[in-house]
């Protein structure tokens, strides 16, 4: 059978990134242009000028990767970009790339959902096994998926309000810890003591999460302790949150594992890169001798390289876009 060759490209949020992906599953190539140090004096992404840096850097990118990669577009076979969800003036750039490098060479349009994406770039690791359940964890995402084939999304529960990638990020800041936070959450609750009272998220027999409650639970905190005078010990308050919310998302997790019987579970998105919900999971598997993926720390974070190897199985799938194709701020996975 012909290999595939995929362009793949990511701009969803404040990442540059383009791929070249074989087969759905062998990385040839990538490279991730990160605005991490232009966004961090503001505490947060700033949607316009995320885009114009994608301007910016969008063909420096593509000239890089085919240099690196010895190949030439005219090795392509087809072209996967990221259409939603994300920030709508990012994502039009990568999109109109695409859509360009598509007219111009008549190479399939591969439309690829940012979560899909996500969930495939277990695939880069080891090839997915079904039927799964698949644990999405991101700044802007936290859903259960049941997956019983490729490309075939079912969702069996997600976040009512926050993400909790969202909920670190408050933390963070609330605490004074630089931009971008959640890392530094982590690293800080494998340094200090469960101490403080704080509420188990959405403790329930449900599927769903609620992240906005221990959030505002935090800031309420930290804003009394301090209108009293007291210090807050930051490690002591990221353990207690870690705690707490890892708590609940491994519980859920492998509720979902046991009840939908499957045997392989993948974690991805963002969050996948916290080592104590990775150690967590890990050690719930290996009592319950389920097969475990999660994605090298690299794969976490947005990159083009997840978006090719989705590409390919959509491609597979029959899933091809016309030049009609739009951003699109939030889409429905789970209608493929």
């Amino acid at each position: 059978m012909k290999d595939i060759y995929c362009l793949a490209i990511e701009t969803s949020c404040d990442e540059t990134s383009m791929s070249i992906i074989k087969n759905g599953t062998e990385e040839i190539e990538t490279v991730i242009l990160t605005q991490i140090d232009i966004h961090k004096k503001f505490g947060g992404v700033v949607p316009e000028i995320a885009s114009r840096s994608h301007i910016e850097s969008i063909t420096i990118v593509l000239d890089e990767l085919l240099e690196k990669s010895h190949m030439k577009i005219s090795d392509i076979d087809i072209i996967g970009v990221t259409y939603g969800p994300g920030l709508i003036g990012s994502l039009l750039i990568g999109l109109q790339c695409a859509k360009t490098i598509s007219l111009i060479t008549g190479k399939p349009l591969i439309p690829v959902h940012h979560i899909a994406g996500h969930i495939y770039a277990n695939n880069l690791e080891q090839r997915l096994s079904f039927p799964l359940i698949a644990l999405v964890v991101s700044g802007g995402h936290t859903e259960l998926v049941y997956m019983d084939n490729d490309y075939s999304f079912k969702r069996i529960g997600g976040t009512l309000d926050d993400a909790i990638g969202e909920a670190y990020d408050k933390v963070a800041k609330i605490l004074g810890l630089e931009y971008p936070g959640g890392p530094k959450v982590d690293k800080l609750a494998s340094q200090g003591k469960d101490t403080y009272n704080l509420p188990y998220p959405l403790d329930d027999d449900t599927y769903n999460f609620s992240f906005s409650g221990i959030k505002s639970a935090v800031v309420n905190l930290v804003h009394n302790e301090k209108q009293r005078g007291n210090n807050i010990n930051a490690e002591d308050m990221c353990t207690t949150f870690q705690n707490r919310v890892i708590s609940v998302i491994t519980k859920k997790t492998m509720k979902a594992v046991t009840e939908f019987k499957v045997n392989n579970l993948v974690i991805a998105g963002g969050v996948a890169a916290n080592r104590g919900l990775r150690e967590k999971l890990e050690e719930l598997c290996k009592e319950k001798s389920i097969n475990f993926s999660v994605p090298r720390i690299k794969y976490c974070t947005d990159n083009a390289a997840m978006i090719g190897s989705a590409a390919y199985y959509a491609y597979k799938k029959g899933i091809i876009a016309d030049l009609k194709l739009n951003a699109k701020a939030t889409d429905n996975l789970y209608k493929y």
